[in-house]
């Protein structure tokens, strides 16, 4: 089932691209804005994070922390995050629980792969309550990032 706004935001400790345990719960008493994505080094998986590096100084006044998510390996989020210079966390979901308590998993996904982080855009007020949740079926979409923080300003 989808999270709504006003839902709780499912705690999780996932790894980081720096090999450190990240949760949801460090970062009581500040935004979060979660993005889960397919897979990286593909075109719109990319083409969403650069938007968000570009524009981090829109979400650092806003107060909010940026968190990527995807099934990838930790070792693929290193490589990836040095890459396109991103300057927020890649988490790693290798093991799908997070990607699934979000409603954000694919059973079937192209090539035969299966649960695959579905592009879902989350915003998370410092209390942890879902303020903004959008949930994509197509993975050559993109979130709503005017809606994302449209949702922050209101915060």
């Amino acid at each position: 089932m989808a999270l709504q706004v006003g839902d709780k935001a499912p705690d999780f400790k996932l790894y980081n691209s720096d090999k450190q345990e990240v949760s949801l719960s460090n970062y009581k008493g500040k935004n979060v804005v979660i993005l889960f994505f397919p897979l990286a080094f593909t075109g719109t998986c990319t083409t969403e994070l650069c938007e968000m590096r570009d524009n981090i100084s829109i979400y650092s006044n806003l107060n909010a922390e940026i968190l990527g998510i995807s099934v990838d390996s930790l070792f693929t989020l290193e490589k990836y995050k040095a890459e396109q210079n991103l300057p927020f966390n890649l988490l790693s979901d290798f093991n799908k629980e997070t990607s699934a308590a979000y409603g954000s998993l694919y059973e079937n996904f192209v090539l035969g792969m299966k649960g695959v982080s579905k592009r879902s855009a989350f915003v998370v007020d410092s209390e942890g309550t879902i303020q903004y949740a959008e949930v994509l079926e197509s993975a050559g979409d993109l979130p709503n990032f005017e809606a994302v923080q449209t949702a922050l300003k209101g915060l």
